[in-house]
């Protein structure tokens, strides 16, 4: 007769328990018969416990595809603050630049689906995807967090003749008026196009090289208007230099509660710049779940939402965890590919 019992309680790492296993066998032919299924019964056990364990155990690689000190890096560093305290490991931040997010896909690509490797996630990373440069595609990736949600406002110089967003439509179906942007098919440039096409508003595009440019472009009257976002701009709004016509969103910002939105004047174009963080398709859902729920308490901290402060948003406006910025991605890209395909991009 064979008998198996639980004689004491064994700790298996530093992960859940499971029992040493006592054998009472009068026949030695049996014996050897069962060390088999003990063997496998005991990996078994093991397996479950090392699964059921506490992730993470090691610290967590954030790669992102902008250089040291810009926006992307400095947004990670402020969300990294805290919610390395939430998960109870560091968080390593690694710049992979090149190719507008191509370098950082392939980089993470590599990785294998353990929660380990995030990705930092902003729009240039869905128009690569779109566009066909890179082996990345928008089902590889799982959202985990959504850091900022910053709205574009279209402006104009605070000596324009154009008052409110009306005047600026009116006038531009009697001619092309010059909009100013970063680079042909970043996000001011899709702005305008998506506005433009449900408000009637014919406009030329004028690409800067970048944020800086177009704002000095439309303060000096050298261009008609531009639609940038709101930390990039609110400085020069609040000297005095630009005059803000409306939020692209369906609310307005509460530290901007008197500028209208394009949906309350009746154009229905929603357009931000986002960032956000995410992991490879095919991580278990339960360790999507602890990121998830250790970035959003991170940045709901006091030192992320001053952050956000500084740039005219809010916590409650921009941090989003795993179900709204998945969504948010996936509708973000559907509009990549629609601008894309316009532009002939591919």
């Amino acid at each position: 007769m064979l008998t198996l019992f639980c004689a004491r309680t064994i700790t298996v790492g530093n992960k859940g328990s499971t029992c040493e296993i006592i054998i009472r066998e009068k026949n030695a032919m049996s014996l050897k018969k069962w060390a088999a299924v003990i063997a496998g019964l005991s990996t078994a056990i093991i397996a479950q416990n090392a699964l059921a364990g506490e992730f993470p155990e090691r610290p967590i690689e954030l790669v992102i595809h902008a250089s040291y000190g810009g926006g992307t890096d400095t947004t990670a560093r402020m969300m990294s603050i805290k919610t390395r305290r939430a998960l109870g490991v560091d968080i390593v931040i690694n710049s992979q630049r090149g190719g507008a997010g191509l370098t950082a896909q392939e980089y993470v690509l590599k990785k294998p689906a353990d929660g380990y490797t995030v990705i930092a996630l902003t729009q240039t990373h869905l128009y690569t995807m779109a566009r066909g440069k890179t082996q990345m595609k928008i089902d590889d990736i799982i959202g985990i967090a959504r850091a900022m949600d910053d709205p574009n406002v279209i402006m104009v110089s605070k000596d324009s003749p154009y008052k409110t967003l009306s005047d600026l439509v009116a006038a531009s179906k009697k001619k092309k008026l010059k909009w100013g942007i970063g680079d042909i098919g970043n996000t001011e440039h899709v702005g305008i196009m998506r506005f433009g096409k449900v408000s009637g508003m014919e406009f030329v595009p004028v690409p800067f090289g970048g944020g800086s440019g177009v704002l000095q472009a439309v303060m000096s009257g050298a261009i008609d208007g531009m639609a940038e976002s709101m930390s990039e701009s609110r400085a020069q709004i609040d000297e005095g230099n630009l005059r803000p016509l409306a939020v692209m969103a369906e609310e307005r910002l509460s530290t901007y509660p008197n500028i209208p939105t394009t949906f309350e004047l009746g154009y229905p174009v929603k357009v931000s710049t986002t960032r956000g963080y995410g992991v490879l398709a095919g991580t278990p859902p339960e360790i999507v779940k602890i990121l998830s729920d250790a970035f959003v308490k991170g940045m709901s901290s006091e030192v992320f939402a001053n952050y956000l402060k500084g740039s005219g948003l809010t916590v409650e406006g921009s941090v989003a965890g795993t179900d709204v910025w998945t969504k948010n991605l996936k509708e973000e890209y559907a509009n990549a590919e629609i601008v894309v395909e316009a532009l002939g991009m591919k």
